[in-house]
């Protein structure tokens, strides 16, 4: 494999990154008084984590997002989805090689960044359609299929109802090994082809 097409990127989300100079500024800034009037009750109230939705003009069957076994977030089949059919495209912000390193530092939790070619990769966190919660397994249910600068996931066999959607990330056997979750009686334990 050539390495597009895949998660090639995805790794860094299991490292453990430096914080940002922004959050090390916002670390380092000192803490105003209780009377400050400048502070404010919405800088020191935790903003709910944001739910995350499916842009439903680039689903082709009822899809869902649930909390996943594999990992936080999943997406789910609410109908049958027939072998050889699309499912949904993976959508985000085209960015170029630069600023994909540049955001693989800066997103140290999150990162759902997709390598299309050599040149441009898609951050689903911006602009996403819900492919982006798709999760790793070993014997997955989806394929990628990459064509004119679009990635489409495809049923790889028939899809259950009620279903987890998954893909093989294909890591690159060079990098870090990162361990598997998915459960598979196929799992080969880890996320990096071998």
């Amino acid at each position: 494999m050539n390495g597009y097409g895949s998660f090639t990127i995805f790794q860094m989300a299991t490292k453990k990154a430096a914080p940002s100079k922004a959050a090390a500024n916002k670390q380092a800034a000192p803490k105003k008084s209780a009377g400050s009037k400048s502070q404010s009750k919405a800088t020191t109230a935790k903003l709910p984590e944001k739910r995350p939705v499916i842009d439903e003009r680039f689903a082709c069957y009822k899809l869902s997002i649930k909390s996943s076994g594999i990992h936080r977030w999943g997406l789910y089949a609410e109908e049958f989805i027939p072998k050889r059919r699309k499912v949904i495209e993976y959508r985000g912000e085209r960015i170029n090689r630069r600023e994909t390193r540049k955001r693989s530092d800066e997103q140290a939790s999150m990162i759902y960044l997709f390598t299309l070619d050599p040149y441009w990769t898609l951050d689903g966190s911006v602009g996403g359609s819900g492919a982006e919660y798709i999760n790793h397994c070993c014997d997955p249910n989806i394929k990628t299929l990459i064509t004119k600068g679009h990635i489409l996931y495809m049923a790889a066999r028939d899809i259950k109802k009620g279903e987890e959607l998954t893909v093989d990330y294909h890591f690159s056997k060079d990098v870090e090994k990162i361990p598997c979750k998915c459960g598979s009686p196929k799992c080969r334990g880890t996320i990096n082809v071998k």
